[in-house]
């Protein structure tokens, strides 16, 4: 195989497949082929022209791929040899180690994390993002290679919601016997159900939706508040309450991407509560709050937004250990032939699947 094919978006709900020839990896890069990739809410938020920044370029950042060919001797971040054929799963953005975040230790606001991730397929080395038959992986993006014992499925979203969960809930310092209310159940909800369930806290998840709220549980959710049943905030306050003794949640997860959401976690807290949000990344929209109520509990509030590179290495580690334990090869419910990435965009915005993942044919 001398070429390669790459999904590149060319304005709002319009996407082409268009063919490159495979680039020879530089010193230090890899070259990868894509075994299969995901279709992320962050792509829909693209495809449909909400992204505030991206408007074109290349699709994709959530997958697995096989090394095709290195650039000389390549290691991985955690320094294991990496040879063709070897399954690996890369960070989608750079840590460029020069600018002023990397310099301050926090390789997650590097400046220049998407120098590569969107641009025109038709600038060197064409295959900037996961929707295509191959990917181009840099030198100064963290890469992984996957352990023998993790899942293929699971393994292709280590990227994405299970390295931003457990950067998240890092953050605000979950830990055990603490009670956590997490708002919502899509994917970035159930990782965060599981991990916080290994550390050892009792979760609380909240969504309107029967299956997703059965899939929680199935990831360890200790009780669950359907939006059907409880319908008003005020309910839903009355319900946390009534699990934590009166006193309110220690730790609230906003993963809804819904703006009144937020307020609404404000509500579910106790005193001294800290509350996580990382499902509104989209600007431009608004959220009514009530700043005295946060204040008067001393709320924390923490924000993320990506990862700390090295969390993927804590990804896969943790998918070797309770991957088992979990349904994480589930989360995927259907899988399209990369030709069909239009059908595949489409069914996932529509909500006719809950996941899609893209194979190559």
């Amino acid at each position: 195989m001398t070429t390669g094919r790459v999904t590149y978006l060319d304005g709002p709900e319009s996407v082409q497949l268009k063919e490159y020839e495979l680039p020879t990896p530089a010193d230090g890069d890899v070259l990868a082929e894509i075994v299969r990739a995901n279709v992320c809410g962050s792509e829909l938020h693209i495809w449909r022209g909400e992204h505030p920044y991206i408007d074109d370029g290349v699709l994709g950042h959530e997958a697995l791929c096989r090394v095709v060919e290195t650039g000389g001797d390549v290691r991985d971040s955690a320094g294991n040899a990496l040879s063709p054929g070897d399954l690996i799963v890369p960070a989608y953005f750079a840590t460029c180690g020069e600018c002023v975040q990397c310099g301050r230790g926090n390789p997650e606001y590097c400046e220049n994390a998407y120098k590569y991730w969107s641009r025109s397929p038709d600038e060197w080395p064409h295959f900037h993002g996961t929707f295509g038959t191959h990917y181009y992986v840099h030198d100064d993006q963290y890469a992984y290679r996957v352990p023998s014992d993790v899942d293929e499925t699971a393994a292709a979203a280590a990227n994405c919601a299970l390295s931003q969960v457990l950067h998240g809930l890092g953050e605000v310092d979950l830990t055990l016997d603490e009670t956590v209310v997490i708002q919502g159940a899509g994917g970035l909800g159930l990782n965060a159900t599981a991990v916080a369930t290994e550390l050892g806290a009792e979760t609380i998840v909240v969504d309107g939706v029967a299956q997703r709220l059965d899939r929680a549980r199935e990831f360890g959710a200790d009780h669950t508040i359907d939006l059907t049943e409880y319908e008003t905030v005020e309910a839903r306050c009355d319900r946390v309450h009534d699990l934590t003794d009166g006193l309110g949640a220690d730790v609230a997860v906003e993963v809804t991407g819904v703006p009144a959401a937020i307020d609404e976690g404000f509500r579910l807290l106790g005193k001294g509560g800290r509350y996580l949000v990382m499902g509104n990344i989209i600007p431009g929209k608004e959220a009514t709050i009530d700043p005295g109520l946060a204040v008067r509990k001393s709320v924390e509030v923490t924000t993320t937004m990506r990862y700390a590179p090295w969390r993927l290495h804590d990804a896969l580690g943790f998918l070797s250990k309770h991957g088992d334990d979990y349904p994480f090869d589930e989360l995927v419910d259907a899988s399209y032939p990369l030709s069909d990435v239009d059908g595949a965009l489409r069914d996932s915005a529509n909500r006719e699947v809950t996941r899609a993942a893209l194979v190559t044919e």
